[in-house]
């Protein structure tokens, strides 16, 4: 389980600030999650689609191949909607 932190607009756009998230066997990068997080659909899929996001892992910003694990705390920040 990971913590999944939401940030200046997109807490208006996706609908929360935060949530508790399973990640699926194999999803160990933030480019595996942001996959995820896309096949919500919609607005998820806008937002995580255009690159309009930074992104930090365990307070450090990250990268599409940062590492992630169980206990991560990963947020994403607003850079442009």
């Amino acid at each position: 389980m990971v913590k999944l932190l939401y940030f200046a607009a997109l807490v208006d756009r996706l609908g929360t600030a935060a949530e508790a998230f399973e990640l699926p066997a194999g999803t160990n990068t933030v480019r595996k999650l942001l996959v995820l997080l896309r096949e919500r659909g919609g607005a998820w899929d806008e937002t995580f689609g255009a690159g309009a996001v930074r992104i930090t892992v365990n307070k450090q910003f990250a990268e599409l191949d940062t590492p992630i694990e169980s206990g991560d705390e990963i947020a994403f920040i607003s850079v442009s909607l």
